[in-house]
């Protein structure tokens, strides 16, 4: 999966990220396991923290949704390319 639509989402997450104005405690902790999630993904590509990433990633954005609507289409497009592509 480590496609240059990949990175590119990758990118757009992190950019989102460090733009965030404030990000709650609760938040902190989705994005730091959501990163972990991902790396491994890239790593190994196994079908088992696929469907963790992708819980995590819909906790993460209904989460953001309300306060951080740039940071949740980041998120969104991330869980539509992970979706799509099956790894």
């Amino acid at each position: 999966m480590n496609t240059p639509e990949f990175q590119t989402l990758l990118e757009q997450l992190r950019h989102e990220l460090e733009s965030a104005d404030s990000i709650d405690d609760k938040g902190r902790e989705l994005l730091q396991a959501l990163d972990a999630d991902i790396h491994a993904l890239l790593e190994r590509s196994e079908q088992a923290s696929l469907s963790s990433t992708l819980s995590r990633l819909d906790a993460a954005i209904v989460h953001f949704e309300v306060e951080h609507p740039r940071l949740t289409a980041a998120l969104s497009q991330l869980f539509a390319s992970l979706s799509n592509a099956g790894i």
